[in-house]
């Protein structure tokens, strides 16, 4: 057997291996050892994982995916969702749709503490769904809004999910949290924007709020959400700069918002350290494990020529750059609403990233524009995680079947974004491009 051959069997096996349940991970890292063996053999395979272990556990650059979350735990337990949802409703409340307009306000702000997706959905809609109903929001609407806003967590940086598309294709972290800064910002205006147009179009699915609040109020509810953006001001200035590193912005975002959590729980009892700490670890165990899988993976595919072959077969095959670029599109939409972000990056990457690369494609539009993609998947019928995890949380307050109907002027919103990344892929590149 070829080979080539050999590759493309790994290929199947691998989709096989997770359409019957096997995790991410092992599927990635069995392949991928197993191909090896056949390519070279079992010493050359050790090798090789070995080193991609060592090199991934030991390296100062990866620690800020630990960073990074023991943020996003330490925002958790610090109350600051609460306290941006507080502010954005004072704020925002009494506009059409104002309640939802302010969930999507605090999921992008909460965003740049947290980088989860899967956390900023749960957190709101504990905070906002049952808030949302009893003002008369449509069910299917409220629970859907905050599903979309939860996939602006992983667009505005700081981002878990761009260092590890850093990771698996060797490109500047520092320059992807950048870039998606603008697109993050112009994705929550769109989605604010939909909000604000349905409740004009049909003002009894999000109905404004009808308590006013006085200045001081809203300048007081201020007080708590003021470092929050302070720090990220920091953070992202000092990247942006070159002041520091991203691991370095990292620990600075997990220093404040630690103080924050025990300013706010008086003490170290209600912040939960220990809890934090092994729920950090857990975490990080899982996206190292899926980056070591997918390495893996795309050492024995580069080995075995099919990225190669694929590469080669798009680029000079006579397609149009256009149609790879549906191509791709529509992959990862179809494989985001069966899997989670990390693992959809591990698997996809080895083979796209060359191939958009070779067309023309910027590396740092691509992991945007990837990103973008991955997160529209998740809340894409018929699988959507967001949907399910925002199902999960609401309990018996709105059905799964309210939550996909109401979805649909948010795809369409998704898909506006998509192409403004493809129409103007300077709104990614513009800021990287000034470091």
């Amino acid at each position: 057997m070829s080979s080539l051959s050999i590759g493309f069997a790994g290929v199947f096996f691998l989709l096989a291996s997770i359409l019957f349940g096997a995790p991410i991970m092992v599927a990635l890292t069995g392949v991928g050892f197993v191909g090896l063996i056949l390519l070279s053999n079992f010493a050359g395979a050790i090798s090789i994982l070995g080193t991609i272990y060592y090199s991934v556990v030991s390296s100062f650059h990866f620690s800020v995916i630990p960073m990074f979350l023991l943020m996003g735990f330490f925002a958790m337990r610090a109350g600051i969702g609460g306290d941006l949802f507080d502010a954005c409703t004072k704020w925002l409340g009494r506009l059409p749709g104002g309640l939802a307009l302010a969930s999507t306000g605090a999921a992008a702000a909460f965003g740049a503490a947290s980088g989860s997706s899967v956390g900023t959905a749960t957190l709101f809609t504990k905070l906002a769904l049952p808030e949302m109903i009893n003002r008369g929001y449509d069910r299917g609407f409220a629970a859907a809004s905050i599903a979309v806003a939860g996939t602006l967590a992983v667009l505005i940086p700081p981002s878990a999910l761009m260092v590890v598309y850093g990771i698996l294709t060797n490109s500047s972290i520092g320059k992807l949290l950048i870039a998606g800064i603008v697109p993050g910002i112009i994705f929550a205006a769109i989605i604010a924007a939909t909000i604000l147009i349905v409740a004009l179009v049909d003002p009894e699915k999000a109905p404004a709020d009808d308590r006013l609040y006085s200045w001081r109020e809203r300048l007081w509810s201020l007080r708590m959400v003021g470092p929050l953006f302070l720090v990220i001001v920091i953070m992202l200035g000092g990247l942006y700069g070159g002041v520091f590193t991203p691991t370095e912005a990292g620990g600075i975002g997990a220093l404040v918002t630690f103080v924050m959590a025990v300013v706010r729980q008086r003490g170290f009892g209600g912040i939960e350290l220990g809890r934090t700490l092994l729920d950090t670890v857990v975490l990080t165990a899982m996206i190292f494990s899926i980056i070591i899988g997918g390495l893996l993976f795309a050492r024995f595919l580069a080995l075995s020529g099919v990225s190669g072959a694929i590469q080669s077969v798009l680029i000079d095959g006579g397609f149009r750059v256009w149609t790879v670029v549906a191509i791709v599109t529509v992959l990862y939409l179809v494989l985001g609403m069966l899997m989670d972000a990390p693992s959809l990056l591990a698997i996809s990457l080895p083979i796209t990233h060359p191939v958009m690369i070779g067309l023309g494609f910027d590396p740092l539009w691509f992991g945007v524009y990837v990103i973008v993609l991955a997160e529209i998947g998740a809340i894409t019928p018929p699988v959507g995680i967001n949907c399910f995890v925002v199902k999960g949380a609401a309990g018996n307050l709105v059905s799964l079947e309210e939550i996909f109907t109401a979805l649909t002027p948010f795809i369409v919103a998704s898909f506006v974004m998509l192409a403004i990344m493809l129409l103007f892929p300077q709104v990614a590149l513009y800021l990287p491009s000034l470091m």
